[in-house]
């Protein structure tokens, strides 16, 4: 089960921000997907302290990302 969530987890910060961003016609995903993505996986138990901080900087990076409002 943890290695399913450290997989994902780094596909996630791989993906997010170039999903944000997007191209010319905008966010291939929005912020909502990657926020209920990353709680998703908040939920889940047994997520170790490493797996913890990886999410909570991916969800700091979202906030970021939307208090600014603009692409990257």
């Amino acid at each position: 089960m943890g290695m399913f969530f450290d997989q994902d987890i780094a596909h996630i910060a791989r993906v997010m921000m170039p999903s944000l961003v997007g191209d010319l016609g905008g966010p291939i995903l929005p912020a909502e997907y990657w926020r209920g993505r990353l709680h998703q996986h908040l939920d889940a138990t047994h997520l170790t302290r490493v797996q913890l901080c990886a999410l909570d900087s991916l969800l700091l990076q979202l906030d970021d990302f939307e208090a600014k409002g603009a692409r990257c």
